[in-house]
């Protein structure tokens, strides 16, 4: 129960709000029903379509697992194109790449259209600073695009897989098909695991690789928190096979995590070939994918939900 006189002051308060003095009703003033308000700013005037075709190059890590790109088409006019080919010409590849999924792009909206990566490009020219070209093909008439690249998309692969091809001459790199938990199977929650690097030399003389660090992934990460492992694996082309293990750990434990991240698997190396230091991405096959990605879902406490 309340103090008496507590409840006295709450008695006295609410009289002295419900009268005055002279008998008459207390009135609260009255709120204010004036509001401001500020005039919207008039809208910018629409700029009017250029009346050309614009392009640049893009590509999303689902993109760069399944080794495409894809030139995206700006069709800053105020008529519908529809594309009936799509080549995109750059001399750090072989051959021009021919476009996928054409479709049409309607007035001043864009399209991104899928190009397929060669295994093999043009590794004298891949230094070049270049701009590549979208030939588009459409309504019975032919045009010439400049595709703006501004994230280097085209240079980075052509620098990447020209690494990976003189790799290829020193060794085979690949990873384990199991990540080994040090429990075994069924993986506890919090677990730690191990996923194996192997590099097998070709036999040919005078070629040495040295793998310095591998890179951590959205789902992957060294036991020690940090964001790579500094295996420093040193192999010569013509000596013995040679394996590192690299003790892991899930790096974050929330399904966006899991969903979201298209590289999972894939893993960036720095490596130094003869000398000359370098990166290229070692992406897991089916199998040792799969065990990587049950292993971290395990060790999350993620696999009921």
């Amino acid at each position: 129960m309340l103090a008496a006189g507590v409840v006295a002051a709450l008695v006295v308060a609410g009289l002295a709000g419900c009268s005055a003095d002279d008998g008459t009703a207390a009135r609260a003033p009255e709120p204010s029903t004036s509001i401001r308000t500020l005039s919207p700013l008039p809208a910018p005037p629409e700029e009017p379509p250029t009346g050309r075709l614009l392009a640049d190059m893009r590509q999303s890590s689902r993109d760069a697992a399944l080794g495409r790109i894809q030139v995206w088409v700006d069709n800053d006019t105020d008529r519908t194109v529809t594309p009936a080919r799509i080549t995109y010409r750059d001399p750090r590849l072989r051959e021009p790449l021919v476009a996928e999924r054409l479709r049409a792009a309607p007035a001043q909206a864009e399209r991104g259209y899928p190009l397929v990566l060669p295994d093999r490009p043009a590794c004298a020219a891949r230094d070049e600073q270049v701009t590549g070209t979208a030939v588009v093909q459409h309504g019975g008439r032919t045009e010439q695009v400049a595709v703006d690249d501004p994230t280097d998309v085209v240079g980075r692969f052509v620098r990447a897989r020209c690494l990976e091809l003189a790799v290829a001459q020193v060794a085979r790199l690949r990873w384990s098909a199991e990540v080994v938990a040090p429990g075994g199977v069924p993986v506890e929650v919090g677990d730690t695991a191990t996923l194996t690097l192997v590099a097998v030399p070709t036999g040919a003389p005078g070629h040495e690789l040295v793998v310095e660090t591998v890179g951590a992934t959205p789902i992957l990460s060294p036991v020690d928190g940090s964001s790579a492992w500094t295996p420093r694996l040193r192999v010569r082309s013509d000596g013995p096979r040679r394996e590192v293990r690299l003790p892991l750990r899930p790096t974050r434990c929330d399904t966006h995590a899991f969903v979201e991240s298209g590289g999972a698997t894939a893993l960036r190396l720095r490596v130094v070939l003869d000398g000359e230091p370098g990166e290229l991405v070692l992406r897991m096959g089916t199998a040792a994918a799969a065990a990587a990605i049950d292993f971290a879902v395990a060790s999350c406490g993620l696999g009921d939900t």
